[in-house]
């Protein structure tokens, strides 16, 4: 299994283009600098950003040049939990107060900076009191309780109990707002950023560095969240000695400005927005074959028993070898094994593997070269072969791989029907496929019936090995992820049937499906929870994936289904939760047992921090 992290080891060949951007942030010396990093999801662009860091920080610092700082900010990580813009400037204040203690210099000036970020905090509590009574509504927080409290005067008249609360609240607000909202300074937002503005320069002046900020997964974020974030990026923008590396897909963004400008007349405030912000757009190159075919290669050397010395030795040869394909220099099996000595069988075996599926994987329309979706592919066929070893199910590598494949890029009707013939048959042989393997492979024109009329299954004929004389049952038993195979010894009903095939194809669309579920007969729904957990044990990441929804539809139409999701979901390791998972299942009768579960084991501090405010405001959990 490969971990779906950034890296600063490049597998990718990026450490060229990595190496150029470090160099335009060396070259700006104390002049602001932004550098948008653009591509699609998966494309590389978190392990660009840290290539990019290692870079500058491995650079020798030459006489009279400034130390780089680095301030990371993931958006997508205070989602929900604080607001974007008032975290960022958070983190970077913080930063350099800790940089300004560190060094035993700027302390002051450092501090100054903190308690106007802390200012604007305070300012921020007012804004939505204040909007709320504008509208006519109760305001809310803690200005809202004072205003309570009035209300509680008009109506009842003062008791003790009233004057007690009323002292609290009213040292609560002093306390939040940091002392910093006396009404005899004469003070105002516009003031207070150009305040720090110039604090925020004159700290990193004295304290002699150039402070690069490197934002993430700002496309991850919400539509609010990611304006909010590019407004307090603006804040910082343009001053003496930063840097803001931006790593996001263009595509989200424009939807994000889109969105918050709505109603604009055309699209050119849209597209000018996020370009007046990057002063060097830098694109993430895209993969060809022989990227693809490197990168699976490193892979699997990665996760094989050879030194870390060794590998490391492989990944510095390949890269450096993909620097001169330009001039016709492949990197395969062969180019690879002469990198070192002696290479276990197994892994022969599996470079053979990544040189027949790099070309399908490069120019499949569903991966196209994209590393994330290479990997979990890779990880995909790996969990299917660990539960073929466990259950005894005699699979071949090569064959579950192709059958994957078609799986996740073919035609979805198209795999089905595959799986419907093989079920059919008394061997197990999909022997339909014969004539066209065999031409396929001659290289002749051939036609192909529907629903197997794909130009994506022409190429799927040629890729070895031939399975047409193959008994299949076995691969498929274990390749149930988007459509059941049905035998049998399932006995389910028609209607079953499809409901299980919609699950597994759409368990985003659970709900919709509830009505049909209530009918189903208790032990077919059995059946169907059984398969959607077996794809659910996939999942490495236990947010709200869409196989939750359809688990929970089917908790909701035959209740004691609950209690399996439930054991279920306290046997993910603790790592996995996440915080958002909390409001999805509060509202389900089993949800408390898990929440203390939760509370008193090794989760996340966010999904503890979720679960006390359900509880705090008195939400039925």
């Amino acid at each position: 299994m490969w971990h779906d992290n950034e890296t600063d080891r490049d597998f990718l060949n990026f450490s060229g283009v990595a190496d150029t951007i470090a160099e335009i942030i060396v070259q700006a010396q104390d002049r602001p600098i932004s550098i948008g990093v653009s591509g699609s999801w998966g494309i590389g662009k978190s392990s660009m950003i840290k290539l990019i860091q290692a870079s500058l920080g491995a650079r020798p610092r030459k006489d009279g040049e400034r130390e780089f700082v680095f301030v990371e900010f993931n958006a997508w990580l205070y989602q929900g939990y604080d607001d974007a813009r008032a975290a960022l400037i958070d983190v970077i204040a913080s930063r350099l107060e800790k940089e300004a203690k560190a060094r035993e210099k700027a302390v002051d000036k450092a501090k100054a900076l903190l308690k106007r970020v802390n200012w604007l905090r305070a300012a921020k509590l007012f804004a939505g009191p204040a909007a709320a009574m504008a509208m006519g509504l109760p305001p809310t927080g803690l200005i809202g309780d004072l205003w309570s409290f009035g209300q509680r005067a008009s109506s009842g008249g003062v008791d003790a109990k009233l004057v007690e609360d009323a002292k609290g609240k009213a040292g609560e607000i002093a306390e939040a707002a940091g002392g910093l909202l006396n009404p005899k300074e004469e003070t105002s937002p516009p003031k207070e950023i150009q305040a720090l503005r110039d604090t925020f320069e004159e700290t990193l002046e004295e304290l002699g560095i150039t402070l690069v900020v490197l934002i993430d997964d700002l496309d991850r974020c919400l539509p609010e969240t990611t304006i909010s974030t590019l407004e307090a990026i603006r804040l910082f923008l343009f001053l003496k000695n930063t840097a803001f590396v931006i790593a996001a897909d263009n595509d989200m963004i424009k939807h994000a400005v889109r969105r918050h400008f709505e109603g604009a007349p055309d699209d050119l405030l849209v597209t000018s927005y996020f370009d007046k912000l990057i002063q060097v757009p830098i694109r993430v190159p895209p993969l060809g074959t022989q990227e693809v075919r490197a990168y699976m290669m490193l892979l699997f050397v990665e996760n094989s028993e050879l030194s870390a010395e060794i590998k490391e030795k492989i990944r510095a040869g390949v890269c450096a070898q993909l620097r001169q394909t330009w001039q016709g220099k492949r990197v395969d099996r062969a180019f690879v094994q002469s990198l070192h000595d002696t290479f276990p069988a197994e892994l022969i075996g599996r470079f053979d593997s990544a040189d027949r599926l790099a070309p399908l994987m490069t120019t499949a329309k569903g991966i196209a070269g994209n590393p994330r979706l290479i990997k979990r592919f890779l990880n995909a066929l790996a969990i299917r072969m660990a539960i073929s070893n466990a259950q005894g199910v005699g699979v071949d590598e090569a064959i579950l791989a192709k059958l994957l494949l078609f799986e996740r890029l073919g035609s979805t009707k198209a795999f089905a029907e595959l799986m419907a013939k093989v079920s059919a048959s008394d061997s197990g042989k999909p022997t339909f496929l014969a004539d066209w393997e065999e031409k396929a492979a001659k290289g002749q024109d051939f036609t192909l019936s529907e629903p197997f009329d794909d130009p994506f299954v022409k190429e799927w004929l040629t890729l070895a090995p031939a399975v047409a004389d193959k008994d299949l049952r076995g691969a498929l038993y274990v390749s149930r992820e988007y459509a059941p195979l049905i035998t049998p010894e399932d006995r389910l009903s028609s209607e079953a049937a499809d409901l299980l095939t919609a699950l597994l194809k759409h368990p985003e669309m659970g709900a919709s499906l509830k009505s049909r579920l209530v009918h189903v007969q208790r032990s077919e729904i059995t059946v169907i929870m059984d398969r959607l957990l077996d794809r659910a044990r996939e999942e490495q990441v236990w947010g709200v994936p869409a196989v939750l929804e359809a688990c929970l539809s089917v908790a909701e139409a035959d209740p004691p289904q609950g209690a399996r999701l439930a054991a279920f979901l306290r046997e993910r390791p603790p790592a996995q939760i996440q915080a958002n998972i909390v409001p999805k299942i509060a509202d389900q009768p089993w949800a408390r047992d898990i929440f203390d579960v939760w509370k008193h084991g090794q989760v996340s501090r966010p999904v503890k921090n979720a679960i006390k405010q359900r509880e705090d405001g008195n939400v039925t959990v």
